[in-house]
């Protein structure tokens, strides 16, 4: 160890070269401690990741030290745990892997938490500076912080054992502060062995004050914006999964139910009010977003989730055509406004602060609730709409479709709305956020902005450590392939985690077959009759096939309340499906079958 270092006090206010050494002690302390003391010293008190060269030791120092290390089998998921963990508590979930390709496994996951807005930081091992600039091919060698740079909201490399304090404040501001996001920490090798003296270490660490402060809205922007609604004669409100982050859940279920206005929610803002509210216009939407004349988004965007606030969808003629709408929208990012539509109010702050400030004026404002007219039709849709869905889900099938075993899972998880539901795959994902009702807020992970898959077992198992209650992972079994041997991570640490795999033989659904008549399956098929559940069984959780609505009820109501690692196979009739889901617009071939 090195200890050639002079021992210096760092802040977050003087630069290096301003600040005086201290005298050195007797006793030294090196970069794996300092690593782990400013993490410590910023109530981070779990690590998710995957060992090897060169954090092993730094693994085994934070386990000693008291922090939580749970390691994956691979390191996407690991990530993914973090950014949900970053989601659920609005502190920067920590991501830990190797270099070069573990890295590289890991970057993936690291840009979908800063697509999703999810605070987390990712921490790799890497060669030394002087090497990788050389390009002298050193073990693993790779530009790792230039190659994060485009996918994050910031990347940082530390290079000296004094700054390793400073390098942790920064990247734990930058993960929340102002719009979340991933965040890259580059550590090289040298570093965690660089030794100074223990005292000038301890003073350089850095407890971060206030890292996401408060964004108000200037009080014209409120006025504003309530004039714009006090004017609208049929007004919505969109709520996203921004709106859910901010954890604001009284004010934000106080402002819908003082306006009166009807609100719908994307996917993750399920829950914030329940599904079952009066305002609820969830099971509208299509007629509420095509009718309105006006739209607020509280933590939403207007991307293509939300077609990009025009086209068809808004009533509006063509995709480059806006309906006759006015948006209000609240954004603590100023830069989102106007990004696909003109915004009438825009309302720059963080969401928290935002509708406090709402709420504050409202009452001066002589705000008047929308007309029955307008509350009164879209409750007629509504109606109307869940009479055709309910006959949908009593329909008996056999085998079971998606719709037969979703009921059954429904009736099962309204008795249970603590419980987190992470859901991906292409149908698995699009019919079970129509017909699984959500009650409480952050209930439901799915796979967010980028529709990405993958996320299942990361998000089930940062969910399951973070809350400490029940998770229920429903899967496709094309989704579930991406992480299914983190069922093993499940057992390891005997988590709460109930999978439950809609197994359909295939991508999409299984009946494709291999047009030359060759011996080869096609594209999108799996093994016929797969035994997902003897995967469970392997690592020693509860593996169930279930067949009928009967059996996967049983089998869910019993993986929950055993608290052990449970995996249901669901047996789906192999034509069940359909190509690319709801999203089937964007599948080339199926646009050019339109045209």
């Amino acid at each position: 160890m090195s200890s050639i270092l002079k021992p210096v006090q760092i802040d977050e206010t003087t630069s290096l070269a301003q600040q005086e050494p201290l005298p050195a002690s007797a006793e030294q302390t090196d970069g794996f401690h300092l690593v782990i003391d400013a993490l410590k010293a910023n109530d981070v008190d779990t690590i998710y990741g995957l060992v090897g060269i060169p954090i092993t030791d730094l693994a085994r120092m934070a386990q000693a030290e008291g922090l939580r290390f749970i390691g994956f089998r691979h390191e996407a998921n690991a990530v993914n745990a973090a950014a949900i963990a970053g989601y659920l508590t609005k502190k920067p979930g920590i991501a830990m892997t190797v270099s070069a390709p573990g890295f590289l496994n890991g970057l993936v996951a690291l840009a979908n938490a800063t697509v999703n807005c999810f605070p987390m930081i990712m921490i790799s091992g890497s060669s030394e500076r002087e090497i990788v600039d050389l390009a002298q091919g050193d073990y693993e060698e790779l530009d790792q912080l230039n190659a994060a740079k485009p996918y994050v909201k910031a990347a940082y490399r530390i290079n000296h054992v004094e700054d390793i304090g400073i390098g942790m404040a920064r990247a734990i501001r930058a993960a929340v502060s102002g719009r979340p996001g991933g965040v890259y920490l580059d550590v090289p090798a040298k570093l965690l062995g660089q030794a100074m003296d223990a005292a000038a270490g301890k003073k350089s660490i850095v407890k971060v004050v206030d890292p996401a402060p408060a964004q108000v809205p200037a009080p014209e922007a409120i006025t504003r914006a309530l004039d714009v609604l006090k004017n609208a004669k049929r007004p919505v409100i969109m709520l996203g999964k921004g709106a859910s982050y901010a954890q604001a859940d009284a004010d934000i279920r106080a402002f819908v139910e003082k306006t009166g206005i009807p609100y719908l929610a994307m996917s993750m803002a399920k829950g914030l009010l329940p599904d079952n509210h009066p305002q609820a216009a969830i099971a509208a939407r299509s007629y509420a977003l095509k009718e309105a004349d006006c739209v607020m988004l509280i933590g939403a965007r207007l991307n293509w989730l939300l077609s990009h606030g025009k086209g068809p969808t808004w009533g509006g003629k063509d995709h480059k055509d806006w309906a006759d709408k006015k948006f209000v929208q609240i954004d603590i990012s100023a830069q989102e406004m106007d990004s696909n539509v003109p915004i009438d109010a825009p309302l720059a702050g963080d969401i928290g602060s935002t509708v406090a400030a709402l709420l504050k004026e409202i009452e001066k404002s002589g705000f008047n609730k929308p007309d029955a007219s307008w509350t009164g039709s879209i409750k007629e849709k509504s109606d109307a709409n869940v009479a055709k869905m309910a006959k949908t889900l009593s329909a008996k099938t056999s085998p079971m479709n998606f719709m037969t075993a979703l009921s059954a899972m429904r009736d099962v998880l309204k008795t249970r709305p603590d419980i987190c539901l992470v859901n991906e795959g292409a149908n698995t994902l699009d019919l079970a956020r129509s017909v699984i009702d959500m009650y409480e807020p952050r209930k439901r992970l799915d796979s967010g902005t980028w529709g990405v898959m993958g996320i299942g077992m990361g998000y089930a198992i940062g969910a399951a450590v973070t809350t400490g209650k029940p998770v229920v992972a429903l899967e496709g079994d094309s989704a579930f392939g991406f992480s299914g041997m983190e069922v093993e991570t499940i057992c390891r640490y005997n988590l709460p985690v109930t999978v439950v795999i809609f197994n359909n033989n295939g991508v999409y659904k299984g009946n494709d077959v291999n047009p030359t008549g060759g011996a080869d399956p096609a594209p999108t098929v799996f093994v016929k009759g797969s035994r997902y559940d003897m995967l469970m069984q392997a690592f020693g959780g509860v593996g169930v096939t279930a067949n009928t609505p009967e059996e996967l009820s049983k089998a869910l109501t019993e993986g929950i309340a055993s608290g052990k690692p449970t995996l249901i196979n669901v047996v789906i009739d192999e034509n069940a499906g359909t190509e690319s889901g709801r999203i089937s617009h964007l599948n080339p071939q199926s646009a050019a079958k339109k045209k």
